[in-house]
């Protein structure tokens, strides 16, 4: 894995050596530069990870570094831990309002700066990998997560969640009722997860109208149990009143014909290694299709779990 790389930005010799040594001996790759305008060609050859970043400088000071790379949309995203040595609360908000990600007060010791560089980094990459309309962790952190679950060698189930009909619906009501839909199926699986799951539990939104969890084969039925339960009782919030009483949607074709198309439902496809060694993420989504297709052939919201 590569190191991430971290540019200090600061005028006082004294205080870059000290930063570098304590982020080089914690597993870092560490840039100086000496003032702000260095600073700032250096985000630009260098393309660090993350910047710490002195206030106080001659010539161009940390709050002026700070305002340029967040007006610059190549850097607007990289995260910045302001420095001073001055424990002064303007200091902090003026920093906060101009986009720094922390603040970090002269003098420190390395375990406060170490654990601040990480949590950032781990919470900025957390971001940009979440799914931006419901915040749960995409595509990248799945892969991770049931790549770390099959190499540990421990039981789990992973829970494959699909809105039913959701194209239709979205056709039919607009993307942004689509997107509500979206996030309260994300507001249901999460909750279900808190109550019947595990305290270590992962919740991902693969994209669309199409979750996962991963959770523990003994909480995986409850789990989908519950997530049934809320969604058909709230999902009326969704649509009119009259198509609630009605229990389907009207509309026209492009002849013109009345059609009756159904209300949304949701299947739920669980896959558990308790009787099958499962050894890659294909493996899985294979097994996944399979029970998805089944399942969304039944009538009403459901799950099915693999039996092999």
């Amino acid at each position: 894995m590569c190191k991430k790389k971290i540019l200090v930005i600061d005028d006082t010799e004294f205080m870059t050596k000290l930063i570098s040594n304590i982020l080089t001996d914690a597993g870092f790759d560490v840039v100086i530069a000496k003032d702000g305008f260095e600073g700032l060609e250096k985000v630009k050859t260098e393309k660090p990870d993350l910047v710490i970043l002195d206030i106080v400088m001659p010539g161009i000071n940390g709050f002026e570094v700070c305002k340029i790379l967040r007006e610059d949309a190549r850097y607007n995203l990289m995260p910045i831990i302001m420095l001073t040595s001055q424990e002064n609360e303007d200091d902090k908000l003026t920093g906060l309002e101009l986009g720094a990600d922390d603040y970090i007060i002269k003098p420190f010791n390395s375990r406060e700066l170490v654990n601040r560089v990480r949590n950032t980094l781990i919470r900025i990459d957390r971001n940009r990998w979440a799914n931006p309309l419901t915040g749960l962790r995409g595509n990248i952190e799945i892969q991770l997560e049931i790549n770390r679950r099959i190499a540990s060698k421990q039981l789990f189930a992973v829970i494959y969640a699909d809105i039913d009909n959701f194209k239709t619906y979205n056709d039919l009501y607009g993307y942004a009722n689509g997107d509500r839909a979206i996030k309260l199926v994300a507001d249901i699986i999460t909750d279900n997860v808190k109550i019947f799951g595990n305290a270590n539990d992962f919740i991902g939104h693969i994209g669309g109208d199409d979750f996962l969890v991963v959770s523990t084969p003994e909480k995986a039925e409850a789990i989908c149990k519950g997530i049934i339960c809320d969604f058909d009782s709230k999902k009326i919030e969704l649509y009119p009143e009259e198509d609630i009483r009605r229990k389907y949607l009207v509309t026209s074709n492009r002849q013109g014909q009345v059609t009756q198309l159904p209300l949304i439902t949701i299947s739920l496809a669980i896959v558990t290694n308790e009787a099958k060694e499962l050894t890659s993420q294909l493996q899985i989504s294979e097994i996944v299709a399979k029970l998805k297709q089944i399942a969304k052939s039944m009538p009403g919201s459901t799950f099915l779990k693999n039996s092999l």
